[in-house]
């Protein structure tokens, strides 16, 4: 039998530390090794897959539009593009669409946005405030927006032009705030970072301040957009339409795709000031939009609040049997268990050999993303090796 983690030593650049664990297929909420071992999937691709693993109408769509138009660059106009654009912009309060890759291009795009619009403007305003504990991205410049020292370090010096001060602290996003600010970009809550919420009025206070001041307001939406958090956005629960949004993992349940959602006001793009060879083509986007249809036909928003409402509940169900737990939060279905000891990854392979993949955020804390289609039987089964894999650490 090949031995494939150890093809992939020798092949591929050590970018990532992988479990041991080869995945072969994928159905739903669940997907299975090449020895037919099955696995209980709460890692969803990193919130990637909304719809679970090959879902029957992503799967349509993607090998009818493979079999009919597959790339045709954007010197042209091509009809899955135009739909999803459209559905985007009828279920958002935003009027323009760019569509991109992936969630890094997607911002860079987004800040390079903010700064053609500070140049118009805002008499050449540049810089841009981001929060630490963030997560834009792996380029050279989002890893300057991403204000955690573990990315960054590596790379110094970094490129100018990002400004970081302290999340969920609006006092410093003011103080931070020159005649040099275009923009603020956030997450509205963060998850690499470790699903962490703001207090209420925090993304009110800053829409207010951008308001005030002129400057913009970008949410990153990449991991909490597209009904996730158990709204279409997550600008929707906290009552601020923030300027500029990003969106990519779930948009196209598994197809690499990312999205910059403009207001018209901010939308100063000219052709050849931005631009993409793959962003918008044809496969993606008949995948983001399958996707989007059946998000929105199928309320499956509604489902993530009612079954994340259920995932937390049951989480903090284990804290008296389990006193290490020191905190469960989150939003929806994106949620964090945090230990008081950094046992997350003796917890997430202890799961792994009882079938339920998890995700390590931080190395005392765990992230739940399952699909969003998941069950609340489905999290009681997780819940119940969760709980074996606790007892055995």
């Amino acid at each position: 039998m090949t031995n494939w983690p150890a093809m992939a030593d020798k092949y591929l650049m050590n970018f990532v530390e992988r479990l041991p664990l080869t995945l072969v297929k994928g159905q739903g909420a669940r997907a299975w090794d090449e020895n037919g071992r099955e696995f209980l999937d709460f890692v969803g691709g990193w919130a990637v897959n909304s719809l679970g693993h090959c879902h029957p109408a992503v799967a349509q769509a993607v090998t009818e539009q493979v079999n009919t138009l597959i790339q045709a660059s954007n010197q042209f106009y091509t009809i899955p593009q135009i739909r999803l654009a459209e559905l985007l912009v009828q279920h958002s309060c935003f009027d323009k669409v760019f569509l991109a890759n992936s969630g890094a291009e997607a911002n860079e795009g987004a800040v390079k946005l903010a700064r053609r619009y500070g140049k118009l403007h805002l008499k050449g305003a540049y810089e841009v405030i981001t929060t630490t504990s963030s997560f834009h991205g792996r380029t050279l410049a989002m890893v300057a927006a991403t204000a955690q020292p573990k990315f960054q370090q590596p790379y110094i010096p970094l490129p100018a032009g990002f400004v970081n001060v302290e999340y969920n602290n609006f006092g410093v996003i003011k103080a931070a705030t020159t005649s040099h600010t275009c923009a603020v970009m956030l997450e509205p809550i963060q998850g690499e970072g470790g699903v962490n919420l703001p207090d209420p009025d925090y993304l009110a206070a800053v829409r207010a301040w951008c308001d005030e001041t002129g400057i913009l307001l970008i949410f990153d939406e990449i991991q909490t957009g597209l009904g996730r958090i158990g709204t279409l956005f997550a600008y929707e629960q906290y009552g601020v339409e923030p300027d500029i949004i990003t969106l990519a993992k779930g948009l196209a349940s598994g197809i690499p795709i990312g999205a910059i959602l403009a207001k018209d006001s901010v939308s100063v793009f000219t052709p050849g000031e931005h631009g993409s060879t793959f962003g918008g083509n044809p496969v993606a986007c008949a995948a983001g939009l399958a996707t989007l249809q059946f998000i929105i036909e199928h309320d499956i928003a509604g489902n993530a609040q009612i079954v994340g409402q259920y995932l937390i509940s049951s989480l903090e169900g284990l804290k008296p049997k389990f006193p290490f737990i020191t905190e469960v939060r989150g939003c929806g279905l994106l949620v964090a268990m945090e230990f008081s000891q950094d046992i997350a990854q003796a917890v997430v392979m202890a799961c792994l050999e009882r079938g339920l993949l998890i995700n390590r955020v931080k190395p005392n804390a765990l992230r739940f993303m399952p699909p969003l289609i998941i069950t609340k039987a489905e999290v009681d089964e997780a819940l119940g090796i969760l709980a074996e894999a606790l007892a055995s650490v």
